[in-house]
């Protein structure tokens, strides 16, 4: 049986499918979250951070494909398995490079997506790093609480929510709506301005001399970057 705080996402615009793969999803111990279109699934999949998304292929809005590399360039690591009547292998690839974590192919056996399920979620659990660092600085994303040098660092949501996307991808370059969407959900209505004035306070908690950063780095024209 699953873990009960293992939660699921199953992105799929076949009602009928939808619904039997819920069902079983909760009667093997999984809480389900559901979307039946690919901009519905991609909202949910960046709100509310899903230990894992089943995800069909062809769906009205965006396509799974559409989905996928969405995810894949805000920052998301959420595992994925996609489900598709495409077989080919052309198909496959296509969604194994754009970021899937497994494939199965239409129809299927219920027991082979469970046991997929339980493999890609042992694997994420075996591979996902529990405590970044840097300088003296450690974030504990299970605990989602901070410490600087043995002390503990008050951070409102999102300010925990932008440090622990900036360091999960050090050296990446993000625009201000990638870094709205990681800390604040997709659709969120902010502003430029709202990034700025949260990089600002992580640079007045956590760089040696906040006005002239060495690790919160001002990309011109761009964004913002994390340096290692």
């Amino acid at each position: 049986m699953a873990d009960a705080r293992q939660r699921i996402l199953v992105v799929e615009d076949d009602l009928s499918i939808l619904t039997g793969l819920s069902m079983s999803l909760r009667s093997d111990g999984y809480e389900v979250l559901q979307a039946q279109d690919g901009k519905a699934g991609l909202q949910k999949a960046l709100d509310e951070s899903p230990d894992l998304v089943v995800l069909d292929l062809m769906m009205p809005q965006l396509n799974g494909y559409e989905v996928l590399e969405e995810l894949r360039k805000r920052g998301s690591k959420v595992p994925v398995i996609v489900l598709s009547a495409r077989g080919m292998e052309r198909d496959k690839v296509m969604g194994l490079d754009l970021g899937a974590d497994d494939y199965l192919v239409k129809p299927f056996s219920l027991g082979e997506l469970l046991a997929r399920i339980r493999s890609v979620l042992r694997r994420r659990e075996r591979d996902e790093v529990q405590v970044l660092a840097f300088d003296d600085t450690r974030i504990d994303l299970k605990a989602k609480t901070v410490t600087r040098a043995g002390a503990p660092v008050e951070l409102t949501a999102q300010e925990f929510k932008l440090l622990a996307h900036f360091v999960s991808n050090p050296g990446r370059t993000f625009s201000r709506d990638e870094l709205l969407a990681a800390a604040w959900g997709y659709g969120y209505e902010g502003t430029a301005r709202t990034v700025d004035n949260f990089v600002s306070q992580l640079r007045a908690k956590f760089e040696v001399e906040p006005d002239a950063p060495r690790r919160f780095a001002t990309v011109r024209g761009l964004g913002y970057r994390f340096d290692a």
